[in-house]
């Protein structure tokens, strides 16, 4: 089910894998391919991935691998999800989705593996499951965000139902992803990446409606307010949203891991060499906690 060896690479290289991980990938890879008990495995794991290929329905598992911990278990999941390609493709060309588009949501196999190489030093996939989104067909890369096809929830209907909306759980809403290593988070990128996923979906998708757009982020917290402008980045993209509702469980770990890239860093240490480092930081150093937002906004009749 996987390429030769000098197949292998390029595909790697298609989708942004390290350089620096790509020898050691190919040649694990044929370990792969030769052992009856990982081939079986991965077949198992890739019929799993594929099914009901562009079903909403929030990812897919992948099987722990029953092996010695270590790279080749740290790095199964890549061999899943090349595997799984020439069906993901398939899904893509029946859509009509374009190959750019197909291209850049499928690169972000490369962004997970950079992230966990910049916080492991290794070679590994920091979030599997997360990544299943974008080969199943129910994630998307469009300009600087990522929108996914997903249900509402119930308190989020809840809140669009206060709004005057008629949105029951379960209606279909776009899900905006804020990936990293993209460049500023600013109006502009955020207001094509909108119009990009407008005319996207209508075109690809016109069996699916999308009354309105939802994000569920430590971006979203009401208190960024109080120690960044008015005018920055995060703060001009929170106030695009309509409050859902607010968590009372603290997430501190989350700004620290995509501010910092390491959810485990000492507090005390953290870097003040920017408005968002110094504000996450110095929030937490004078005991305060950091939340999850959830908001919305309108997708139609604005």
């Amino acid at each position: 089910m996987l390429p030769d060896a000098d197949e292998l690479a390029e595909v790697l290289l298609d989708l942004a894998v390290p350089h620096e991980d790509i020898n050691a990938l190919v040649r694990m890879g044929r370990r792969v391919s030769d052992d009856p008990e990982l081939s079986r495995t991965l077949e198992g794991a890739v019929a799993e991935l594929v099914r009901g290929m562009g079903e909403i329905r929030g990812g897919a598992d992948l099987p722990e691998l029953d092996w010695p911990s270590g790279a080749l278990q740290r790095c199964f999941p890549v061999y899943v999800f090349v595997a799984a390609l020439p069906y993901v493709r398939t899904h893509h060309r029946e859509r009509g989705i374009p190959a750019d588009v197909s291209r850049r949501t499928l690169t972000d196999l490369g962004r997970n593996m950079a992230v966990h190489r910049r916080r492991h030093g290794s070679a590994g996939v920091q979030a599997p499951r997360w990544l299943t989104l974008h080969f199943r067909g129910e994630l998307y890369q469009l300009g600087r965000l990522q929108f996914q096809r997903a249900p509402l929830g119930q308190r989020t209907s809840a809140a669009l139902a206060a709004a005057g909306l008629d949105a029951a759980p379960g209606t279909p809403c776009l899900n905006l992803h804020i990936p990293d290593f993209l460049g500023p988070l600013s109006p502009g990128a955020c207001d094509r990446s909108l119009a990009l996923a407008t005319e996207f979906f209508a075109g690809h998708y016109p069996d699916e409606t999308y009354p309105v757009a939802v994000c569920h982020s430590w971006l979203l917290d009401p208190q960024l307010k109080r120690h960044l402008p008015a005018q920055s980045n995060v703060i001009r993209f929170q106030e695009r949203f309509r409050i859902a509702h607010e968590d009372t469980e603290p997430a501190d770990t989350e700004p620290v891991q995509f501010v910092f890239g390491n959810p485990d860093l000492p507090v005390a240490e953290l870097p003040r060499r920017t408005s968002v480092e110094r504000a996450v930081g110095d929030h937490l150093r004078a005991g305060g906690h950091w939340y999850i937002g959830h908001g919305w906004f309108p997708l139609q009749g604005e």
